[in-house]
């Protein structure tokens, strides 16, 4: 008897296609996300879960007794409570590398066009307000080409930026992490630094830490308060290790020069959001990993997580804290 698992999105007919090859499976297949209450019912009799970024907690587990894998359709899993999974014994898993240079190019194309102020402009052509050429300094962008670029939290997403930078724009990378990074200061000549030293010499400022108690509102006013006042800020890790007020602050009163923003502390961003108002800040809805082919292989990997969960195997990518409950042979 093949073992039973519930697929919380729709995915391409291929991921469907090679699921039920090993598994009995349900799909949801509206184009919104499920309710919770629905999706409590259709874990009760299941062995996996494959959801985008669930929210799994004790009691979540509760309603789902048979549960042995939860496998994400994302790289972060801020969303998993490790220690109820833990005494759950269900493994979590998430879809690391395939997304990399997809997140990468939407982390510079955020700079660029927060640097170059296109959606403003683009938004001033288009409103036909071009009557005369733009030859003022109050409205010029800056530089991205030889300037310096802080990274703090390079991870594998980090280096693909780092090679964008280096290779691409001439910029000097630095960075910022607890270990230092050998093939980042090797092949793009980045330098690591304290925190405090890579905020006052940036140009641009990238967080890429992922979120966890240690990072939340890991930048704050404090941080914001040291970066040079013609700074950009970047973010597209997760909303809350930054804190949203002190950076609304920050940018209304000058203290940095402008912000591309991916993520926030609520999503979807709420609409009476002060950022939505500011001209210096460019917002997306965080689509870091929007791309078909991204979407596509980060579907297939957590389908084969998922699989390997449920049949016996050893999933190739089990968050690092859940590790120790795959049995070794």
């Amino acid at each position: 008897m093949k073992p039973k698992v519930f697929i919380a999105k729709p995915v391409p007919e291929e991921v469907e296609a090679f699921i039920s090859k090993h598994c009995d499976y349900r799909v949801w297949r509206e184009s919104v996300p499920i309710p919770e209450e629905v999706l409590k019912r259709e874990v009760a009799d299941v062995e996996g879960l494959m959801t985008p970024k669930g929210v799994i907690t004790e009691e979540f587990l509760s309603h789902a007794p048979k549960l042995k894998i939860v496998s994400n359709i994302a790289v972060g899993y801020d969303a998993f409570d490790i220690e109820a999974m833990r005494r759950h014994g269900v493994i979590g898993t998430h879809t690391p590398g395939v997304l990399d240079d997809s997140v990468a190019d939407l982390v510079f194309s955020l700079l660029l066009a927060t640097a170059r102020r296109i959606p403003e402009y683009d938004s001033y052509v288009k409103k036909g307000n071009w009557s005369h050429h733009l030859d003022s300094v109050e409205h010029f962008g800056k530089d991205v080409h030889h300037r310096t670029l802080g990274i703090i939290g390079p991870g594998r997403i980090g280096e693909k930026i780092a090679k964008r930078a280096a290779l691409g724009f001439d910029m000097k990378v630095i960075y910022h992490s607890r270990a230092p990074k050998p093939k980042l200061e090797y092949t793009y000549g980045a330098q690591r630094k304290e925190l405090h030293e890579l905020l006052a010499i940036s140009d641009y400022v990238v967080v890429m830490v992922p979120l966890t108690e240690e990072t939340h509102h890991f930048i704050g006013a404090e941080q914001f308060n040291l970066m040079k006042k013609d700074s950009v800020f970047i973010n597209a890790a997760r909303g809350a290790v930054i804190d949203e007020q002190a950076l609304i602050e920050a940018l209304k009163n000058g203290r940095i020069w402008a912000a591309g923003l991916d993520v926030y502390e609520t999503e979807p961003v709420e609409t009476n959001n002060p950022l939505l108002q500011l001209s210096n800040v460019v917002t997306l809805p965080h689509i870091g990993s929007a791309t078909a082919q991204a979407r596509f292989d980060m579907a297939m990997l957590a389908a084969q997580n998922l699989v390997a969960g449920v049949t016996g195997g050893k999933p190739k990518n089990v968050v690092k804290e859940l590790r120790d409950l795959i049995k070794e042979e």
